[in-house]
């Protein structure tokens, strides 16, 4: 009696693995990889052990404090604002008309907004819940105030837009109307 299993025809195995290999690179070489570059935001050193590295207290008046919600509401200040009145409102109260170098500034300046912008901090807190792209788009209008009020200083002090400084000009500024983000 001859046994079932000599009947079958065997498969020549030998090119499936030549086949998976080009199958392999053909979807490595067409798959888009996504380029996430993340936030780019300059963090304070990491402290020293056994060191206070608490720094100087920050007044409250200098802290402007934004919100994100669960429900992707932004509150400034405990106050239900959209997102597009964000940049103004930063603007403000950063800047506290002008730097206070100038002698006329002084009478003009809100006691509810920061003393300088030097001095002036934003703090920026969210919920768990919040959305990545709400959450990105509160950092954006936040960076275009600091960019707008940086770019403003340089046309005022050193009389040229923003896009014409040289390196030394463009450190000077950033120096001068150091602006902090936390």
């Amino acid at each position: 009696m001859k046994s079932s299993r000599g009947d079958y025809p065997e498969v020549n195995a030998g090119s499936m693995a030549d086949i998976a290999f080009l199958l392999l690179i053909f979807f490595l070489v067409t798959a888009v990889i996504p380029n996430a570059k993340g936030i780019n935001r300059k963090l304070p050193p990491p402290c020293a052990p056994n060191t206070d590295c608490t720094g100087e207290p920050i007044s409250q008046r200098n802290i402007l404090e934004v919100k994100i919600n669960a429900k992707d509401e932004l509150l400034v200040e405990n106050e239900i604002i959209s997102i597009d009145e964000l940049k103004d409102i930063t603007k403000v109260f950063l800047n506290n008309n002008g730097d206070g170098s100038c002698d006329y500034c002084v009478g003009l300046k809100n006691k509810n907004l920061s003393d300088t912008p030097k001095k002036g901090v934003v703090f920026l807190a969210n919920n768990q819940e919040t959305s990545y792209d709400f959450y990105i788009k509160v950092q954006d209008e936040i960076t275009k105030a600091y960019y707008e009020l940086r770019s403003d200083y340089a046309t005022t002090t050193l009389k040229k837009p923003s896009h014409k400084l040289t390196i030394e000009e463009l450190q000077t500024v950033k120096k001068s109307a150091s602006l902090y983000f936390v």
